[in-house]
């Protein structure tokens, strides 16, 4: 990598270093997370889902909520304290909003020790305990307890698992038999390094093996090790698909969606260019509600299959993908579609400037309670 790409990449990223910053900044993705999910329901509720991929979704945005949750956790009491801590947390601050994936590389490392860790510290309760009896009897702020506390809750947060990790393996799930096919969802998510952003893909995969493919040692891990291999943000859908059809003989990938979380933009916290940076600023909502998320759904189907020349003797069934025909060759996708959620306040803001471009966007306003209303 070049010492401009370097230098490109660092300006892009910021450092919390004020323990409210970071309180404030885990607490905006604590909100957004909940959303999110609310925002799956809403699309399979449109039938945009079926039950199970909406299911699917949901189940991602909750690991991904509960590795803010750690990560919130461990900078607990960022610029509190001297001395080797943790650190800062360090965010993507340019069309991302999200912290940086060696966060999450660097959590991963600390959950191989997680047990280690906790085997070291004190309970939670005596903790606390000592936290009482120093600030009725020495009428200090037991910042030093404090922070063995923070860790203890981030260390069993790494030991109960559960989380969003860099790589999230492929799995996959019977839906139908389909004439003499198994039809599967195999669904896997990445943590992109070059965006900061985290994606779940959803592929629908039919299967002509002896054996089921998720059962079968041979065929599984090949299949799990392509598909990880593939999945990086710069490969259009139309490539990864190709890819997999062409490498194994006996699945016939139907479907494949890849379902983007973020970027979020906040006026606090990272900086946007055009017509979303002044959205934000007129809005000039309250601490909390100074944010907008994009989600995008990018999604590849197979208009048919065809049988063509595979080798000297032989031929294969190959899938002919349906692109779109104005924006296909540029997207390589079927559909692309972009949605947005935001607060009452920014969405009026919005709604007044009316800015090109955002006409095609899909609108989730959060409203009073949390309340997820879907606009145009």
């Amino acid at each position: 990598m070049s010492d401009t790409v370097k230098e490109a990449l660092t300006d892009d990223h910021a450092t919390l270093s004020d323990s409210l910053l970071a309180r404030r900044y885990f607490a905006k993705f604590d909100a957004i997370t909940g959303h999110l999910g609310r925002v799956a329901a809403e699309l399979e509720a449109e039938g945009r889902l079926g039950r199970l991929e909406a299911r699917v979704i949901g189940g991602y945005v909750q690991r991904l909520a509960a590795t803010f949750r750690a990560l919130s956790h461990k900078y607990l009491m960022t610029g509190r304290l001297e001395g080797a801590l943790p650190g800062a947390p360090t965010f993507d601050r340019h069309e991302s909003g999200f912290p940086i994936a060696q966060e999450l590389m660097l959590m991963a490392v600390d959950a191989q020790h997680a047990a280690q860790h906790l085997a070291g510290m004190a309970a939670e309760a005596e903790l606390k305990d000592r936290m009482v009896r120093q600030i009725v009897g020495d009428l200090t702020v037991p910042t030093q307890l404090q922070f063995a506390l923070s860790q203890r809750l981030y260390y069993e947060a790494l030991k109960a698992g559960g989380l969003f990790q860099a790589r999230n393996d492929p799995d996959a799930q019977w839906v139908a038999d389909v004439g003499d096919r198994r039809r599967f969802l195999v669904h896997w998510a990445v943590y992109d390094t070059q965006t900061n952003l985290p994606a779940v893909y959803l592929l629908e995969v039919e299967d002509t093996g002896r054996r089921p493919f998720p059962t079968d040692d041979r065929r599984w891990p090949q299949a799990q090790a392509h598909l990880m291999a593939q999945s990086l943000a710069g490969l259009k859908l139309v490539t990864i698909a190709m890819g997999f059809d062409r490498d194994f003989a006996d699945l016939y990938p139907r479907r494949l969606r890849r379902i983007t979380l973020g970027p979020m933009y906040s006026h606090s916290f990272t900086l946007q260019s055009g017509p979303i940076a002044e959205v934000l600023a007129n809005a000039m909502a309250p601490t909390g509600e100074d944010w907008a998320l994009v989600w995008t759904i990018e999604d590849l189907l197979s208009d048919r299959e065809e049988e063509v020349k595979d080798g000297w003797f032989s031929t294969a069934l190959r899938q002919v993908w349906r692109l779109d025909p104005v924006n296909g060759g540029e997207t390589g996708a079927t559909r692309l579609e972009r949605m947005m959620i935001l607060p009452e306040r920014p969405y009026q803001a919005l709604a007044e400037l009316n800015p090109p471009g955002f006409a095609n966007i899909r609108k989730f306003v959060v409203g009073a309670g949390g309340r997820l209303i879907p606009a145009r």
